[in-house]
C-alpha cells in the first residue's frame, strides 16, 4: 500500500495516508516534488502523461513530478522520482518555490525545482507517453487548449518569476 506524506497549508508534515485516501478528497494535503527540467538553450522539458495515470491521464505536464512518501524526506523524493521518470540525476537541482494547491479531486503542496540538463533521458512508459523539450513560446501557446495540466498551468507563472529571479532567462 502507497503511503503519502500528509501536510498543512503551509507544508509542515501532519502524519500519512493512503494514496486512495488522497485521491479523492481535498482536504488531505499531500506533499509531491516537481522538477522542471532546462536545456542549455533555455528550453523546457515536458512529458505527456500516460494515458493509465489516474489524474490528467495524456496531459503535458512538470519535467518530473512525484509524491513524497510517509517520512520521506523531499531531497530523496526529489532523487527518486527523477531516476524512476527520466534516468536522471537530481543532484544539481536547486529549490525555486513551494505552494498549495487544490482541485476538486485533491489537494497537494508542490515542491518545486530547477535543474539544467540536456539528456539524454531513460523515459518510464509506465509514467511518460512521450517527452520533449518546449521553449516557454510554445508552453505559454498551449495553456487553455486543454493540453496541460491545471497543475502546471498554475505553476507556470510562478516557474516564469523564480527563473527570472535566478537569472535563468527562460528561451523565447
Amino acid at each position: 500500500m502507497e503511503m503519502f506524506q500528509l501536510v498543512d497549508a503551509a507544508g509542515r508534515p501532519l502524519g500519512s495516508a493512503e494514496r486512495a485516501a488522497c485521491h479523492g478528497n481535498p482536504a488531505l494535503i499531500h506533499a509531491v516534488v516537481h522538477l522542471h527540467v532546462l536545456d542549455r538553450s533555455g528550453r523546457l522539458y515536458l512529458q505527456r502523461r500516460s494515458t493509465s495515470k489516474d489524474t490528467n491521464p495524456g496531459l503535458w505536464d512538470t519535467s518530473v513530478g512525484g509524491h513524497v512518501a510517509a517520512g520521506e524526506p523531499v531531497a530523496d523524493a526529489l532523487a527518486r522520482e527523477a531516476r524512476e521518470e527520466l534516468g536522471i540525476d537530481a543532484a544539481g537541482a536547486r529549490p525555486l518555490f513551494a505552494y498549495h494547491y487544490r482541485s476538486r479531486f485533491e489537494s497537494e503542496y508542490a515542491h518545486c525545482f530547477v535543474l539544467t540538463c540536456d539528456g539524454p533521458f531513460t523515459v518510464d512508459p509506465a509514467e511518460i507517453a512521450e517527452g520533449r523539450f518546449f521553449t516557454f513560446a510554445e508552453v505559454e501557446a498551449m495553456k487553455g487548449t486543454g493540453t496541460l495540466t491545471p497543475m502546471f498551468e498554475r505553476e507556470l507563472p510562478m516557474l516564469r518569476r523564480a527563473l527570472a529571479a535566478q537569472g535563468l532567462p527562460p528561451s523565447a
